[in-house]
């Protein structure tokens, strides 16, 4: 079992600007429900939008200091999130939508959370300081993460 977030070292690293992950806290869906992102352990088969399931091969932990966007509740479709999100600003957000069409130009699109800022909705929320959680699979899949699309690689892997 993955320990609790208070047993981790309170080491803490600003992190680089392709920096990827999942902050803690964060549900993932899984066969076996949801789990929050500290609870997964390698094995874990998740629930993937591209491969239907993909186990989990590998999960790091650090403490690090990023630059976070705030996801508002329901602001990306029907209840997705479902719950205020925060997600590192470079985090791949897969879009479907109406967005990706009137913003990117085609009918879905995967971008860093940054992009998809509106000031209202989805927010810059500077520099803060998180429990980061890098999931590592035998390819890079779409995950759903609190309700939202998330690739499991950076970008700059896609």
């Amino acid at each position: 079992m993955q320990p609790s977030i208070h047993e981790h070292a309170a080491h803490v690293a600003v992190v680089p600007a392709m920096s990827h992950g999942l902050v803690a806290g964060t549900i993932l869906m899984t066969l076996d429900g949801e789990i929050p992102v500290e609870h997964l352990t390698p094995g874990d088969r998740i629930i993937t939008r591209d491969a239907g399931m993909a186990r989990l091969v590998r999960i790091s932990f650090k403490r690090v200091s990023l630059n976070t966007v705030r996801i508002a509740r329901g602001c990306l479709g029907n209840n997705r999130p479902d719950r205020d999100m925060y997600v590192s600003a470079n985090t791949p957000i897969h879009v479907r939508d109406w967005r990706a069409e009137s913003m990117f130009g085609t009918p879905t699109a995967t971008v860093s959370a940054i992009q998809l800022t509106d000031g209202e909705f989805v927010t810059d929320e500077g520099l803060h300081e998180v429990a980061m959680f890098e999931l590592e699979f035998d390819a890079p899949h779409i995950l759903y993460a609190d309700g939202v699309e998330v690739r499991s690689e950076p970008l700059a892997a896609a």
